[in-house]
């Protein structure tokens, strides 16, 4: 299935431009076994629960109304409470259009870990060759660009806080043709925020789907906290599951000494 646009699209204009990928040595290693990336639900990001939300001064702006005023309160909990519904269809590959190696990123993202390089333009073929309904783009950050009442708007933009990351974006949308949305009002019919049940089981928490690695990833970059140890079992595990990438150090390793102190796994 072809990938498709969405509204306010934001792609880098440089389609060939470096992207990466940062990942736990438990998440390399089932990445490299399997052949297959990891989209997890929207909603189950652990460093942002507000993920896939409008920033919060959005939705009173937009519709007029007063988180003050009790009826206007419920209002905005119906309408944020219904998008944290809609958004548990998202599932989402997070990578970053690459600047520069930053200590943050490696110690947020892929402390113990690594980095998975490639380019844009390879993420968004891998991407054109599944079956699903897959989105590619840049994230925005803050809420000056936002217009309406857009749900491919509200999950491609992040807080301010977070604009240093510099996120590309992989999307599937994979709605459950059964959900409801009403599991934000309780026994009182009373409007939370989100919704106070789970998903039923068949919405998973995450979707693997297999790609070709080999095409996908230009190289392999080590955490700069890495053990001999640790960076020989990453380069056994690339070449015993019949791999040739590219693999080397963070350029950061050479000033590990004046680096915060990490543990390295």
């Amino acid at each position: 299935m072809t990938i498709e646009t969405y509204p306010d699209q934001l792609e880098p204009e440089n389609q060939d431009a470096v992207i990466w990928r940062f990942i736990s040595m438990a998440k390399f290693q089932n990445l490299i076994e399997t052949g297959e990336l990891y989209f997890c639900r929207a909603d189950l990001f652990s460093n942002d629960e507000r993920e896939g939300l409008p920033p919060e001064e959005y939705l009173p702006a937009l519709l007029g109304l007063n988180p003050l005023v009790l009826r206007d309160r419920q209002q905005l909990n119906h309408q944020i409470g219904s998008i944290a519904q809609f958004r548990e269809s998202f599932y989402i590959s997070c990578w970053q259009l690459f600047r520069d190696e930053t200590y943050k990123m490696w110690k947020e993202y892929g402390e113990g870990g690594v980095a998975i390089c490639s380019r844009y333009s390879l993420l968004k073929s891998a991407l054109d060759a599944m079956d699903d309904r897959a989105f590619l783009g840049l994230v925005r950050y803050g809420a000056e660009h936002l217009t309406g009442f857009n749900l491919f708007r509200f999950i491609t933009t992040k807080r301010v806080d977070y604009a240093a990351e510099q996120e590309v974006r992989a999307m599937l949308w994979i709605m459950d043709p059964l959900a409801g949305i009403n599991r934000h009002f309780d026994i009182a019919n009373q409007a939370h925020s989100r919704p106070l049940t789970p998903p039923p089981e068949r919405v998973l928490q995450g979707q693997r789907r297999g790609v070709d690695l080999q095409t996908l990833v230009t190289e392999i970059v080590v955490t700069p906290w890495a053990s001999p140890a640790a960076y020989d079992e990453i380069n056994r595990l690339a070449t015993s599951n019949g791999y040739a990438f590219p693999i080397r150090l963070s350029q950061l390793a050479r000033y590990r000494e004046l680096l915060p102190s990490t543990v390295s796994r």
